[in-house]
């Protein structure tokens, strides 16, 4: 497997990034079976893992912990904060209270004394970006975190982070995690820019968009939710978008038959080819998915299969708005100008 920079670290990661969502109460609830899985990926040539606090409360990261226990040093190990931890209001956020807690939580659940990458899960409109980096920027001093970087920001929240960091002389956010896939392209109209522009590094989650590119569901087989952490609205079949996505798929799958390849190797591989992406992140709830996916690393598609892309899914743009990250608190109703 070829190795790539993480922005303009220097850091080398594998073009497919481990994600661990999917190992404990969310999805496989075997641990001893998830540990496994990150090993097979690990000696696959993965050196790349990708989890969360937030990932069935926490029981993600111990497996992870318990996974990388004699194999640490030979992994780039990341880690995010921010959603709710707790019931009460100071227990999750950007805070610089939270951050101090939350990284003190995660480290000992992983079993390490420093992460690669801490990130944040979400941005807050609502507070400013300092406070966040100011906390972030004392961790990394410490020597706590080596690494900071955000998750689901915007092209102009990306922006207000640089400068931020710049003109207030803090560390600055060197990766951004967004959603990317074939059915989900609205990344490539601003965000993936802005973040070339920055030199930025890209760790895209949901290559497979929730499971629509796996081959698993087509016309005739409905798709369900496979996970209490994904909301419904993306798998509702009342809904034209989705009616919509099923179509795309069955063209998709004529696309990845021409190329000779599976249609879950041509839906990774599609995201890994951009210019702008560091690393797919695969989040297998199984080997059997895990294996399914590996081979994408290898493959390179042509610029005529890029162009049948094209024409099923239009450059920039995503089928179903509930499969969108962005524009949360923006597009409430409340925040509307005609509101």
């Amino acid at each position: 497997m070829d190795y790539r920079l993480l922005g303009r670290t220097g850091v080398e990661v594998s073009p497919l990034c481990l994600g661990t969502m999917m190992f404990g109460a969310w999805g496989n609830q075997d641990a001893d079976d998830s540990i496994r899985i990150i090993h097979h990926a690990l000696d696959a040539g993965i050196n790349f893992v990708d989890t969360a606090d937030v990932y069935s409360a926490g029981e993600s990261e111990e497996i992870v912990g318990k996974a990388l226990k004699r194999r640490r040093d030979d992994v780039v190990l990341a880690t995010k904060f921010f959603m709710p931890m707790g019931k009460g209001p100071n227990h999750g956020g950007g805070s610089r209270r939270w951050i101090m807690q939350a990284v003190e939580d995660s480290l000992r659940r992983l079993g390490t004394d420093y992460l690669d990458l801490y990130q944040v899960h979400r941005p807050n409109p609502a507070m400013d970006v300092e406070e966040t980096l100011g906390a972030l920027t004392d961790l990394v001093l410490q020597g706590k975190v080596r690494y900071i970087g955000s998750s689901s920001y915007s092209g102009s929240q990306i922006v207000e982070a640089q400068i931020a960091a710049r003109d207030r002389n803090l560390a600055r956010f060197v990766t951004e995690q967004p959603p990317y896939s074939i059915l989900v392209r609205g990344i490539e109209e601003d965000v993936l820019p802005t973040i070339q522009r920055y030199g930025m590094g890209t760790l895209t989650y949901s290559p497979l968009a929730g499971g629509w590119l796996s081959g698993k569901w087509r016309k005739d087989t409905a798709p369900t939710p496979t996970s209490s952490a994904r909301p419904s609205a993306r798998f509702d079949m009342t809904s034209a978008a989705n009616q919509q996505k099923l179509e795309v798929v069955e063209a998709l799958a004529e696309v990845a038959d021409e190329a000779g390849i599976s249609l879950i190797e041509l839906a990774v591989a599609f995201v890994i080819n951009h210019p702008g992406v560091t690393s797919a992140i695969i989040g297998p709830r199984t080997k059997e998915q895990l294996v399914s996916q590996l081979p994408a690393a290898d493959v390179t598609l042509s610029a005529d299969i890029l162009d049948r892309i094209d024409e099923v899914v239009s450059p920039g743009v995503t089928l179903n708005p509930d499969d969108n990250s962005y524009g949360a608190n923006e597009l409430t109703p409340s925040a509307r100008r005609r509101s």
